[in-house]
């Protein structure tokens, strides 16, 4: 949400200076230093302090209705049912979510995730009521509402915290509707507490099962990266589980690797992502072709692509260029997020990360060195939603790139350690960007909105469109191109292009060179990039705010000067 509106309030030419909340000093500091007309909190966790609400008005993006409070307000709303939630911009004061209001949105609610809910419905949500509440205050004569219950149109209420007590699974009484719900409305954080193979797990990532049965809580099947789990009315897919320990950190792993060697006897039910079977199930990878347009989908957990699964995907897409019949791919990704690179929780786990941060980033390079190097189709990159790192120049390897009007970007590595990157970035991004551009690219370190991105030849074009709207606009581009006249003069302009950039520098050259970096990245005297990757998947919090977002710091050193 932050970066969300960080690109549209940049959009908007307002000048903006960022600073995490890390202490109240620090916060005091950074008004001082900027001297803002306006402040606004898109995430928070902590009050505001009091000697800077009392001077300053303080804009909190609240995920809830107007008259909602509290810190599990999207859980809750999720556990409840509720059919229609809401966004809601109020102004700091004594109390915790009980200032007068500015603006709120509402929308329906799905049946979903809350981690994809609050990506997709409640950043939407969140910035037209900004906007909204923004241009009021720069009018200077609208007046905020106080939040008054008496109010028949305030329908929310203060709540309590969740604890893990509210959504603890009984597995011989709960359905699995039921047991979905819970987890849904714990995903991303914390996630549901239960007992798996006779230790303590946080749960996520949950999927229906429409065919398996078997004893309710056992552990039916295997399959990826997920495990299947038996219902008192049928069964569901848990892709994610984290340990609870007290005695060393703990993060998110791929279920099946989270319990290693304890699987032994549970039977492996493979999907076919070829297959033309829609019955309710687990699937990272599936495919969907439509006359002579194919749309292939690969809907990883928070966009992270491991080893297997970049071997996967590729071993799926070269099936499709050679079954014959299919004359455009279209690169569907996932609906949160298009793609994230290489999976540092998964490396993080490994015995040795260096080595499985080689792996990784080589299987993602085969990965996209085949959408480069294909002949007999034309490709274009969906993206529904935000790309980042490694997924970005992902996206690039298509011939074409449309994405919808609310992704954010971040084609840049270097967060991660000064990571140098590889997925032949060296080779796809001066294909599209100038070279003005691609410095700012790389090194900014900041998001990149899709319009900004369309504007500089990032990406072909992007629309305003919901996730529905968007899937029938890149259908209609897509049936238009298979079914066009030019389609093999095309085809050909794309492979003699293909055949002369290989003559000037062959893609191998560009995956040597990238890699050769990428080894001292991973194996060198340098560990930043194993330290910034720690720092990542352990949620460390932040001891200070890089530069780059911190405006107000370099304004106070020119002053000094």
């Amino acid at each position: 949400m932050a970066q969300r509106l960080w690109v549209e309030l940049t959009r908007c030419g307002h000048d903006i200076s960022v600073e995490l909340d890390i202490s109240d000093a620090v916060t005091v500091e950074a008004v001082r230093l900027f001297q803002p007309d306006l402040i606004l909190a898109p995430f928070l966790k902590r009050a505001i302090p009091e000697v800077v609400w009392r001077q300053y008005v303080c804009l909190i993006v609240h995920p809830g209705i107007i008259g909602d409070r509290g810190s599990s307000a999207l859980d809750w709303a999720i556990m409840d049912g509720c059919r229609e939630w809401g966004v809601t911009v109020l102004q700091a004061n004594a109390e915790m979510d009980a200032g007068d209001v500015w603006a709120a949105e509402v929308f329906p609610m799905r049946f979903a995730r809350k981690s994809d809910v609050y990506r997709q419905e409640v950043v939407a949500a969140a910035v037209i009521a900004v906007l909204t509440a923004i241009r009021r205050f720069q009018s200077g004569d609208y007046t905020p509402v106080p939040l008054d219950y008496a109010d028949a149109e305030v329908r929310g209420r203060p709540h309590r915290p969740m604890r893990q007590t509210d959504r603890s699974i009984d597995w011989y009484r709960d359905d699995a509707r039921t047991i979905l719900r819970k987890i849904h409305a714990a995903d991303g954080f914390p996630g549901v507490l239960d007992t798996v193979l006779n230790q303590p797990f946080y749960l996520f990532d949950a999927h229906r099962e429409a065919r398996l049965v078997g004893e309710p809580g056992s552990i039916i099947a295997k399959r990826n990266n997920a495990i299947c789990r038996a219902t008192v009315d049928g069964a569901v897919w848990l892709g994610y589980l984290k340990p609870k320990s007290d005695m060393e950190p703990a993060f998110k792993l791929g279920a099946t690797l989270a319990l290693q060697n304890q699987l032994v006897g549970v039977p492996e039910i493979p999907f076919d992502p070829l297959a033309a079977d829609f019955a309710e199930t687990y699937r990272d990878i599936w495919f969907e072709r439509k006359g002579a347009v194919g749309y292939l989908y690969f809907d990883f957990y928070n966009g992270a692509m491991d080893t297997a699964q970049c071997e996967r995907l590729r071993e799926t897409y070269r099936k499709i260029t050679t079954a014959g019949g299919v004359r455009i791919i279209v690169l569907m990704g996932g609906a949160a997020f298009w793609s994230n690179g290489i999976h540092l929780n998964h490396i993080e786990h490994a015995a040795s990360p260096a080595d499985e941060s080689w792996r990784n980033i080589n299987a993602m390079n085969d990965l996209v060195r085949e959408i480069i190097t294909t002949e007999r189709q034309l490709t274009i990159a969906a993206l529904r939603g935000n790309a980042g790192a490694g997924g970005v120049y992902l996206s690039l390897a298509a011939d074409y790139i449309f994405a919808r009007d609310s992704v954010v970007l971040n084609p840049h590595y270097k967060n991660m350690g000064n990571l140098y990157g590889s997925e032949y970035w060296t080779y796809l991004l001066p294909r599209r960007v100038l070279a003005p551009d691609r410095q700012v690219l790389v090194q900014s370190r900041l998001p990149v909105g899709a319009a900004e991105a369309g504007k500089i030849g990032l990406i072909d074009d992007c629309f305003v469109l919901n996730c529905r709207e968007f899937k029938y606009k890149i259908e209609g581009i897509a049936q238009t191109l298979a079914e066009s006249t030019d389609f093999y003069r095309l085809l050909q302009r794309k492979n003699r292009q293909r055949r002369i950039d290989e003559r000037q520098k062959p893609l191998q050259a560009y995956r040597d060179e990238e890699l050769c970096h990428m080894r001292l990245n991973f194996y060198g005297f340098d560990p930043s990039y194993h330290v910034s990757r720690y720092h990542f998947v352990h949620k460390t919090l932040s001891a200070w705010t890089p530069p780059y977002l911190a405006k107000h710091r370099g304004l106070s050193l020119n002053q000094a000067k």
